[in-house]
């Protein structure tokens, strides 16, 4: 078995890898991500679906209001501008939700690119940490006694 995070082998009897301590068997944060497309342009399909079938309803209310039931004019344009005004809160809704569903991708993505870059390993390129030593001050310059 290997750790989904860091890819290190793991005992099967473990529920968390010993390495970079991450759940065995979690659910993975991209998921979300892979998941949510269908989720977005279902909402697309859902406001363009109220707003065609609501001006069909509300065009049709009105002709029926007219021929068959007789209302007067205002009447039927009050009862219209009522149903277009549920029209636009439900359009407003959806587009709410839409919203939101694509910035909480987005935040999902960011996440998983700035998990990605976070390691603790230390890489090729950087420079050592100290510098290397430097040679005495007075190292050649003492010179050795010799006997008289």
């Amino acid at each position: 078995m290997y750790c989904s995070a860091c890819g290190s082998a793991i005992p099967a009897n473990l529920s968390y890898c010993n390495r970079c301590g991450a759940r065995v068997g979690a659910v993975n944060d991209n998921s979300i991500a892979k998941s949510s497309p269908r989720y977005p342009e279902s909402l697309i399909w859902a406001i363009v679906a109220v707003l065609v079938f609501g001006l069909v309803a509300i065009m049709g209310l009105m002709a029926v209001m007219k021929e068959v039931v007789g209302f007067d004019t205002n009447l039927i344009l009050a009862v219209t501008y009522i149903c277009l005004f549920m029209m636009l809160v439900l359009e407003g809704v959806f587009i709410a939700m839409l919203l939101k569903t694509r910035m909480r991708v987005k935040n999902s993505i960011d996440d998983a690119k700035l998990k990605e870059h976070q390691t603790k390993e230390l890489t090729e390129g950087q420079p050592p940490a100290l510098q290397e030593p430097l040679s005495s001050v007075t190292e050649g310059t003492t010179r050795a006694f010799e006997p008289i």
